[in-house]
C-alpha cells in the first residue's frame, strides 16, 4: 500500500492509503458479512481511509440513514479496531423524515451541524470524528455560520478535520477566506466525482438547473492545483462498473463525442500494461501530479482485490501522456 498525508493542520494531519473504500451500500445492499470480508481484506492490504456518511443509504429502505455508519461500528468493535483506520462520515443530506426524499434534507443549519455530528459519534462509536464532511451545500443559511460551527467541532475536540463535498468552486473560497478572515480552522480535504472520462458541464444535476456542482470541473482542477495543501476524494472514480460492464453503459454525463478519444487511448494503455480498464484508471488518478484519493466501492472480495492491485500498477511517462493528451 501507498500512503498520502491529508490535512492543513499540522496538529490534526492524518496520514492514509492512497485508496479510500466507500461503506455507501454496507448494511442494506451489501449485507454485514460481505461487507465485514471486504473491509477486512481491505485493512489486511493495508488500507487506512474508509468513506460513509450519515444518510447512507436512506433511499434503499425508505429510512433516514446511518445503516453504514452503524455497520462500521459493529466492524470497529467486533475487529478492535481505533485510530489507525481513518473514518470520514458527511452530514447535510440527511432526510427530515424516513423515505426516499434526495430535497427535503437536514442542510446546514449550526444546530443541524451540533446534533448531526453528535449522532455519527455515537452511531460510528467514536468520540472523535477523523474526518467530517459539509456534504452538499445549503444556500438558505449564512455561510460564515456554516464555517463557525464547523470549525467549532474541530475548536471542541470532537472533529479531527474538515472536509467540503460538492459545492461550487466559488462557495469554497468563500468557506476559506471566511475562516482564514476569522483565524478559524478550515477544510483540508475536498470531495467531488472524478474519473479518466471528462463529464460533460451543461447536465443539469439535482439541485441546481445550470449543472451539477459535485463535478470535479475544470475550474476545480486548478483550484487545486492553487491550494496543494489541499487534496481530492474522488467518487465514483469507475462510473459504477461502466468501464468495465457492458449491462453498464454510460450516463449522460460521460457519452459525448470526447468520449471515443478517451477510450481509445484507455484501451491503448490496457493492452500495453496487461491491467483491466478499472485499474488503468485508478493508476491514472493515484499516479498524477494533483493530490487525488480515489473513493472506490466494493461488494465482493474479488473487487476490492481489483482495485488494490492497481495501487502497485505504474504507468509510464509515455502511457500517462497518452492518457492526458486524449480529448
Amino acid at each position: 500500500m501507498k500512503y498520502r498525508e491529508i490535512g492543513t493542520d499540522p496538529q490534526h494531519r492524518r496520514k492514509v492509503s492512497v485508496l479510500s473504500l466507500g461503506a455507501m451500500l454496507f448494511g442494506t445492499v451489501v449485507e454485514e458479512e460481505r461487507a465485514f470480508a471486504v473491509l477486512d481484506r481491505f485493512v489486511a492490504a493495508g488500507g487506512t481511509f474508509i468513506d460513509t456518511a450519515n444518510n447512507y443509504a436512506f433511499w434503499i429502505n425508505g429510512t433516514q440513514g446511518g445503516e453504514s455508519e452503524a455497520l462500521l461500528a459493529r466492524w470497529r468493535r467486533s475487529r478492535g479496531i481505533t485510530d489507525e483506520v481513518v473514518i470520514a462520515t458527511k452530514l447535510a443530506g440527511r432526510p427530515k423524515t424516513p423515505g426516499r426524499d434526495f430535497y427535503n434534507l437536514e442542510g446546514l443549519a449550526p444546530e443541524v451541524i451540533r446534533a448531526s455530528s453528535a449522532r455519527s459519534r455515537e452511531t460510528l462509536g467514536v468520540e472523535r470524528l477523523d474526518l467530517l464532511y459539509a456534504h452538499g451545500d445549503d444556500m438558505t443559511v449564512p455561510q460564515p455560520d456554516v464555517v463557525e460551527a464547523f470549525a467549532g467541532l474541530v475548536q471542541d475536540g470532537t472533529v479531527g478535520m474538515i472536509g467540503v463535498s460538492n459545492h461550487w468552486s466559488w462557495r469554497l473560497e468563500r468557506w476559506r477566506a471566511t475562516a482564514e478572515a476569522r483565524g478559524l480552522p478550515s477544510f483540508g480535504v475536498i470531495q467531488y466525482h472524478h474519473t479518466y472520462l471528462r463529464p460533460r458541464n451543461d447536465v443539469p444535476g439535482r439541485r441546481s438547473a445550470d449543472g451539477d456542482q459535485g463535478l470535479f470541473s475544470a475550474e476545480l482542477i486548478t483550484y487545486l492545483r492553487d491550494h496543494p495543501d489541499l487534496t481530492l476524494v474522488a467518487y465514483t472514480p469507475l462510473l459504477s462498473g461502466a468501464y468495465v460492464r457492458e449491462d453498464r453503459p454510460l450516463g449522460e454525463l460521460h457519452d459525448h463525442a470526447g468520449t471515443k478519444a478517451r477510450l481509445q487511448a484507455l484501451r491503448e494503455v490496457i493492452r500495453e500494461t496487461g491491467a483491466t480498464a478499472n485499474q488503468v484508471v485508478l493508476s491514472w488518478m493515484i499516479g498524477g501530479d494533483l493530490p487525488v484519493i480515489p473513493l472506490v466501492g466494493a461488494s465482493s472480495v474479488a473487487q476490492i482485490d481489483e482495485s488494490l492491485e492497481a495501487v502497485d500498477l505504474e504507468l509510464t511517462a509515455d502511457q500517462r501522456a497518452l492518457l492526458d493528451a486524449a480529448h
